[in-house]
């Protein structure tokens, strides 16, 4: 019934108790989840994940945020995102939130980083997870400049304002809600759900992180997931099995993955 399109399994957090996660999943009615990567040292953990379990894919990328880590390539990329059940390329995109003494031209690499994986998405054929924070509009000039409009994926945990989001659905990409859009001081981000078309949007859990209302405190896990979307059916007006149903064919359809199993 419900998906994630968008976890951090392979985190100490989670990792260890994988199994247990998956039985709250299926007690959720939590079909499928994507592992998310966000480094190449990370890579394996998460690709295991993808090929251990059935209902379970990942990406591959490297988080904006993450430093002292190894820098990909584009081969790097590419060569990974060739293996089984890669579904996406990212987490990518820029992260101006913590520059730490630093200005914002002191973060070229950041940017240098996010045009390596867009191009690695058009080179694959692959989606992109974009994490974009205090950093909207480099992040769409960016995508205009390398994607030519042929780039595509996500804008995944949304937190921007209602233009970034019209900015990213008119480039092609979808918006990712998660937790946070049941949060008490998010009325803006629950206008922007409202706003944006239900073909195009997709929830997550972002877990270990941002467990939705009533689960605040706790560390989060993809069995959270229809909680948000529970808040998506309610700011929409519709029947949660219509947001459960729509959001999962939006997940399908953007990492090109079969209709009703979790399996292939």
């Amino acid at each position: 019934m419900f998906v994630d399109s968008h976890c951090h399994l392979s985190f100490p957090e989670l990792h260890d108790r994988v199994d247990a996660i998956r039985d709250d999943m299926a007690a959720a009615q939590v079909e499928r989840a994507l592992c998310i990567c966000t480094t190449l040292e990370e890579f394996p953990r998460v690709h295991a994940l993808a090929t251990r379990y059935d209902n379970f894919w990942c990406s591959v990328g490297v988080h904006p945020d993450n430093e002292g880590v190894a820098e990909p390539t584009l081969a790097d990329l590419t060569e990974r995102a060739a293996l089984p059940r890669v579904v996406a390329i990212g987490e990518t995109g820029l992260d101006y939130y913590r520059l730490n003494g630093r200005s914002v031209e002191q973060m070229a690499w950041q940017r240098e980083r996010f045009r390596v994986h867009i191009r690695a998405a058009l080179q694959t054929g692959l989606p992109l997870v974009v994490h974009t924070r205090s950093a909207s509009d480099d992040t769409l000039a960016i995508l205009r400049e390398e994607g030519g409009g042929r780039a595509r994926g996500v804008f995944h945990c949304f937190t921007e304002t209602r233009e970034v989001a019209r900015a990213a659905l008119e480039l092609g990409f979808d918006i990712s809600f998660s937790g946070i859009l049941t949060f008490r001081n998010a009325d803006e981000l629950r206008e922007v759900a409202r706003e944006v078309p239900l073909d195009r949007c997709l929830i997550e859990t972002d877990s270990p992180y941002l467990a939705p209302v009533p689960k605040r405190g706790k560390t989060n896990s993809p069995a959270y997931v229809p909680h948000v979307a529970a808040k998506l059916a309610e700011l929409k007006g519709i029947p949660l099995e219509r947001a459960a149903e729509a959001t999962r064919h939006n997940f399908e359809r953007l990492f090109g993955l079969p209709a009703g199993g979790p399996t292939t």
